[in-house]
Parts: C-alpha cells; structure tokens; sequence
C-alpha cells in the first residue's frame, strides 16, 4: 500500500494568535474607512438641498437650542416654519425674529410632549394640508442631574414624561407627518438622538435608553421608506452649547447649538447615522470603534458620579 498522507496542522495556540490578529486587523480597517467617511462627508461634501423638499418645516422643542437653531437654518434655506413648543411666549418671541430675520411664513403650536397623546389631535388639525418637506424631532428631556435609577427624584412622573417626550413624540409626529410625503415621494425627517445612543450611560439609564430607541427607530424607518423618496437621519451630537446641557461657552468640542445644525444639515441625503459635526464624529468613532463598551461605560460611571456629587452639593447648599 502506498504511504498515507500526512497532515499538518497548526497548533492551538499559533492558530488563535493568527486568527486574533486577523480580527483585529479587520476591526481596525473598518473603524479606518468609517472615520474616513466621515472625514469625507465633513470636509468635502454637502448633501441634498433640504429646502427642495417642500415648503413647511416642522420643528419641535423649537424655542431653545438645537431646535432653534434647526428653525432658523431652515428659514435662512427659503422654508416657512412651524414652532412646536410648550411655552407660547417663547414660541411668539421666536416666530417674530424668524419672521424679522428671513422674510419666511412661521405658525407656533404650544403644546406640552409630557402631556401623552391627546396634544397630538391639536398638531395635527394645525399641520393638515400643509406641504412639509421637513420634520425635526428634537424635542427632548433629560435629568436634572446624573442620578442612580431608584433615587432620580419624583421617579415616577419622569419615568412617565421622559418616554412621552422622547420616545412617543418620535412616532406620533413621524405617524402624522410621513403619509403625505409618501404621496409626494419626498420629505425629509430629522430625529435628534444623543450620542448617548453610542453606549449605555450609567446615571443617566432612561435617557440613554431613550436615545437609543430614537436612533434605532430612525435607521429602520429610513430602511423602510428611503425607496420611497423619504430621507430619515438619525443625529447623535456629544455635548452641545445649549441651556438643557447646561455649557454656556461654546468651544470646538463643544460649538455652539448654531455651529451644530450648520454642520449637521450638510450630512443630509450622506449619513443615515451622524454624529452631525466633525469633531464630534472623531468622539464617536473612537468611543463606538475603538474602545471597549465597558471601558467607555467605566469612564461614563466615574464622570456621572463626579457631576452627581457635585449638583447635590449645589442643592444642599442652596436647601442650608
């Protein structure tokens, strides 16, 4: 008989050092052309024209921040706007200096997203028949300060207003809007996540739970409907200059809510996901990409706990 063959194999060990390598090689090639992308996208391109998607924008949590600043960048675009926000002076206020500044359309509906669903059979008789071209999900509530579960305070009601507020007004505002732009085949809906989104946040566990329900409801939508003409992005920015973070001075990490919304509504129509400003996509792909979960979730705890310590020193004092 003919000698048999002879195998050689690798042993264990060598072949989990290659194998280990070989992972890693990839993991570190992915997280390279993500971060590429978004340099990319920054740095080189603009996407779609957002004011060609119809006349109206809807904007919610529109007095402040973010939203406000989303209202008049699109007004500086050509779009009349709808204010949606619980305080009605504040909403005046704004729709007259859009009004001043643009020379564009505005209506205001104050209502109180804490409140559930009844507000939305009043936002809905205000925005029948109008052609929205744009809808911005932005209003949001976080904790007055980072806080284990159990002790955030009047635990209930939160528990309550935050999910009617950043998770309920997400698809009710989406449920009335998108029919009509699937019978254009056109429209644009923005939802302002969190990067919270990217991780769990200890100290912060609703919210962040929350966020993250906001990003993972917008990429499937925009799965759904995107062969439709529908543009849905979901947008995670680290800490902006706004009141609700409470950061009064902007720098490049931290730019100012008007900085923000330039930047980020040149991703529309190029990421489905953004973190909406450049040096906040670096932020990203280093916490998302990089580093381990449960390494960035130690650094989020022992930062949380530092600030927790910190406000309720502030409280005691002001109670003293």
């Amino acid at each position: 008989m003919g000698s048999m063959m002879k195998l050689d194999f690798l042993p264990a060990s060598e072949f989990f050092y290659w194998l280990g390598l070989a992972a890693a090689g990839w993991i570190s090639l992915k997280a390279a052309c993500q971060l590429v992308n978004a340099a990319r996208a920054f740095l080189f391109s603009t996407g779609v024209k957002v004011e060609s998607f119809g006349r109206w924008a809807v904007v919610t949590g529109a007095t402040d921040g973010i939203g406000k600043a989303y209202a008049k960048e699109l007004a500086k675009r050509g779009m009349s706007i709808v204010l949606i926000s619980r305080n009605e002076e504040k909403l005046d206020k704004v729709a007259k200096e859009i009004k001043e500044q643009f020379g564009v359309e505005t209506k205001i509906i104050a209502v109180d997203f804490g409140e559930g669903p009844p507000i939305y059979v009043v936002i809905e008789s205000v925005l029948a028949g109008l052609e929205i071209g744009v809808l911005v999900n932005n209003v949001g509530l976080s904790y007055e300060y980072p806080e284990y579960f159990l002790d955030v305070p009047d635990l209930d009601n939160v528990i309550t207003k935050m999910i009617n507020i950043n998770v309920m007004s997400i698809c009710k505002m989406t449920r009335i809007v998108l029919p009509s732009m699937v019978q254009r085949s056109k429209g644009i809906i923005l939802n302002v996540s969190s990067a919270s989104a990217l991780y769990p946040v200890p100290l912060l566990t609703l919210y962040s739970a929350t966020k993250t329900f906001v990003d993972f409801f917008s990429r499937a939508l925009h799965a759904e409907y995107n062969y439709k003409g529908i543009i849905v992005q979901s947008i995670l920015p680290f800490y902006v200059a706004t009141k609700m973070s409470k950061l009064r001075t902007p720098t490049m990490q931290k730019p100012s809510a008007e900085t923000y919304v330039k930047a980020a509504l040149n991703t529309v129509g190029l990421q489905v996901q953004t973190n909406g400003y450049l040096p906040h996509a670096i932020m990203g792909w280093i916490t998302a990409s990089l580093l381990p979960v449960s390494l960035v979730m130690k650094q989020a705890m022992k930062m949380n706990q530092g600030i927790r310590a910190r406000s309720l020193k502030k409280l005691k004092e002001k109670g003293d």
